[in-house]
């Protein structure tokens, strides 16, 4: 294809894109895609999200948010008012869209090898419906070289050329629930592409919708740097937890030597220690640089044991709350144990990877009479049953041998958790600064 095609299918991506007339195709519609749809919309594109999940089309459809950082008011503007927004499970569709970015899970095997099956399954749905003018991007995190080994290839087993006839980038998310401050709009955006026309016409793209665009030299450069940044909050929780486990040891509390730490004005970072780490990213995202290292006859010694640190953290917790029942003369089977917070971390009703939801299933494997309480994850199903949240009252927590504060949800009365239950484990320093009788509250 001549130059004067090449840059005429830039620039008309371009040109759309600048006068936010380009439609727009998001798939997946879940914690990154929806928020990625709705600011989309806000900025006034037409915007068509695709999800093979029935009920979501339908939630979306009818403006029912189910994502607690996009406000349903503001979804249902978008849907029923302005009609910027619509979803669909409709792969036809595709060939309409302009941009088409994809928002898919990348889980991890059994073996902790990385699993784009998903990625690789809706690219292949793309591939069918793709024409020339079309611009693809992948946001789901991932190792360095999927966009240009995996999507690519497939891409272009249409005959069409990258760089050319269509274009392909990676822009990683950075979406952290729950956080009010930072949300998809305010969050810079790493942005890297397969071919020099193909960052021009990213760029462009997320100008329109994000503060701060962030470009790079290629895609491959882009996911590194977000499997780095994960694994970077991955080691140095792993160390903070080691530092917690050998304070456990002897006889420190790790809590009062981080916050000291911490008035240092430099060369120091807060990270804490906690039941272990969950969600999306953390524990999964390193495993995938890991495996990837293998291919270059790499070791990724580090990033390993921070990742061996971090998994040890949930029967570390089991342990230390059944020598606190030992304390009291009782044994684990047939303790009463209440544990605070399911989700993986405060304020968010996710429990995908919870560490809570882990040191639960080992409580209820040895025999404990496990409850749990979280008010935004009311139900909980794992191999030991279904589990409901139940309603934290006095009566709740006198009858229980022990509670396990393993998620600080903010909403949860801390001082009359203190003063209604016999024995505290505060696994996340959510009792820091509560009176307590000596002995009753234990820290990690």
């Amino acid at each position: 294809m001549n130059t004067r095609t090449t840059l005429t299918h830039a620039q008309g991506l371009i040109r759309k894109f600048e006068a936010r007339t380009g439609q727009v195709g998001v798939i997946g519609l879940g914690y990154v895609g929806l928020p990625l749809a709705v600011e989309k919309a806000k900025t006034g594109f037409q915007v068509l999200g695709f999800d093979r999940n029935a009920a979501r089309v339908s939630q979306v459809n009818l403006g029912a948010s189910y994502i607690e950082d996009v406000p349903e008011g503001e979804l249902r503007d978008l849907v029923l008012a302005s009609r910027r927004l619509e979803a669909t499970g409709e792969w036809s569709r595709l060939a309409a869209m302009d941009a088409i970015v994809i928002c898919v899970p990348t889980p991890l095997t059994r073996n902790l090898t990385p699993d784009l099956q998903y990625v690789e399954v809706v690219t292949r749905e793309v591939a069918r419906r793709l024409r020339p003018g079309q611009f693809v991007c992948l946001e789901s995190t991932t190792y360095p070289g999927t966009t240009e080994e995996v999507i690519r290839p497939i891409l272009e087993s249409t005959g069409l050329r990258e760089g050319e006839d269509f274009h392909l980038a990676f822009s990683p998310e950075r979406v952290d629930p729950g956080n009010k401050r930072y949300t998809t709009r305010n969050t810079s955006k790493v942005v890297g592409a397969a071919s020099p026309a193909s960052l021009q016409v990213a760029l462009s793209f997320y100008r329109q919708t994000i503060v701060e665009v962030v470009p790079v030299t290629s895609a491959r450069v882009a996911e590194m740097v977000k499997v780095f940044e994960n694994t970077f909050r991955a080691v140095n929780i792993a160390l903070v937890n080691e530092l917690a486990m050998l304070c456990d040891r002897m006889g420190l509390d790790v809590w009062e030597v981080l916050e000291a730490a911490g008035t240092k004005p430099f060369g120091i970072m807060p990270f804490f220690p906690g039941p272990g780490v969950g969600g999306h990213c953390i524990p999964l995202d390193p495993h995938y640089l890991e495996w990837k290292a293998r291919e270059y006859n790499f070791n990724t010694r580090f990033i390993a044991l921070a990742g061996e640190i971090n998994r040890r953290m949930p029967e570390f917790v089991l342990q230390k709350a059944m020598r606190l029942l030992s304390d009291q003369g009782l044994g684990l089977r047939g303790a009463r144990v209440l544990v605070l917070g399911l989700a993986y971390k405060k304020d968010v009703d996710d429990a995908r990877e919870s560490p809570a939801a882990e040191v639960l299933g080992l409580l209820a494997e040895r025999g404990a009479r496990v409850d749990y309480h979280d008010a935004r994850v009311p139900r909980h199903a794992d191999v030991h049953g279904a589990f409901h949240s139940v309603p934290l009252t006095r009566e709740v927590l006198e009858e229980t041998d022990l509670v396990l504060i393993l998620t600080d949800h903010s909403d949860v009365d801390y001082p009359f958790v203190v003063r209604h239950a016999p024995r505290i484990l505060d696994t996340r320093n959510a009792t820091r600064g509560l009176l307590a009788e000596p002995g009753k509250v234990v820290k990690l």
